[in-house]
């Protein structure tokens, strides 16, 4: 880190900034001193907007490398973990509970920390609701001691967060196991589950192999920190498998529904069969004698119409007879 220029920083993009003193207490920290050398004692936290005119003029300010200002702004971003500039640059994605949005719309978070400082940076109108959670408690007082603990709790929100929407997708797919009596309307639900799963893993799957690789950097952290990381890389495992057996339980309901239309749909078209087979030669019938031309029996005889009615009246029994004898209704 290079010393910060004494002029005081554009303000626009610092969404806010928090010094932890040595004994856990916060206060609101001055731009322009974050990054003073002889701050011997705590740590900072600085919240960017990194899509502001001036952010990158900030970040530079605040004694930032080319390459971590670069990382910071970065347009796209996936989930991992790297050392950068004797510190660590982590990119995560956090669920997204913004007005108008998709929670399955991840939020990208980007942060870079070493033992005495914390920057993370987020895009504009993509407030992640996990610092803000992270913020409340520094100012509640419960700040950790030193950064890796403060990533570990920033790292926890985001993984409690991201917890609430797998157990409500859970809880979703059981309602649907437990009432059984599965509706066509209900295809449209599954499939949005589906679509949340899949859409929620494509960044959780990553985010795990991002915090295992953070869990090998061991100079950052001590042996208890080590073990809490290596519980929150579970947790994100947990996710991942829960994700996936989400998806295919609401494949398996999704199966289960299509075979018990197609099974409807094949009771109809068999008893519109059977009464098929029934009226198919009573049709026969009423084609001979509904034909228009001299010689058909019965023609001259008054009472022929009565023979023929209860002659196919009969017949109609005897189909009907023999289709339950069969089985077959």
């Amino acid at each position: 880190m290079t010393s910060v220029n004494q002029a005081e920083a554009p303000q626009n993009s610092i969404l806010f900034s928090l010094q932890i003193d040595q004994d856990g207490q916060c206060s609101q920290g001055k731009t322009q001193d974050l990054f003073e050398p002889e701050v011997t004692s705590g740590y900072h936290w600085v919240h960017l907007q990194s899509d502001t005119p001036d952010a990158w003029e900030t970040m530079k300010k605040l004694g930032l490398t080319d390459v971590i200002c670069d990382s910071l702004s970065a347009l796209e971003t996936r989930p991992r973990a790297l050392l950068q500039d004797n510190g660590i640059l982590i990119y995560l994605r956090g669920i997204n509970y913004n007005p108008d949005s998709d929670l399955e719309d991840m939020v990208s978070l980007r942060i870079w920390f070493n033992d005495r400082y914390v920057v993370t940076a987020r895009r504009k109108d993509r407030k992640l609701f996990s610092v803000q959670d992270t913020k409340k408690m520094l100012e509640n007082g419960e700040a950790p001691d030193d950064t890796a603990d403060f990533i570990l709790l920033l790292i926890g929100k985001i993984a409690s967060r991201i917890s609430e929407v797998v157990e409500a997708l859970d809880d979703e797919l059981s309602e649907f196991e437990a009432e059984g009596g599965l509706e066509t309307k209900d295809r449209y639900a599954l499939s949005l589950i589906r679509r949340k799963s899949a859409a929620v893993r494509r960044y959780l799957a990553p985010q795990r192999d991002a915090l295992d690789n953070l869990y090998r950097m061991a100079k950052f952290f001590n042996q208890e920190q080590a073990y809490e990381l290596r519980d929150l890389t579970d947790r994100m495992t947990r996710y991942v498998e829960d994700l996936d057996l989400a998806k295919e339980r609401s494949m398996v309901l999704q199966d289960e529904l299509r075979n018990r239309i197609a099974e409807q749909q094949g009771m109809r078209m068999y008893v519109l069969s059977l009464v098929t087979a029934i009226f198919l030669p009573l049709s026969f019938l009423t084609g001979i004698f509904g034909m228009n031309v001299a010689g058909l029996p019965g023609t001259e005889n008054p009472e022929a119409f009565n023979y023929l009615a209860t002659s196919m009246l009969i017949l109609a029994l005897i189909m009907l007879a023999a289709m339950l004898w069969k089985k077959w209704l």
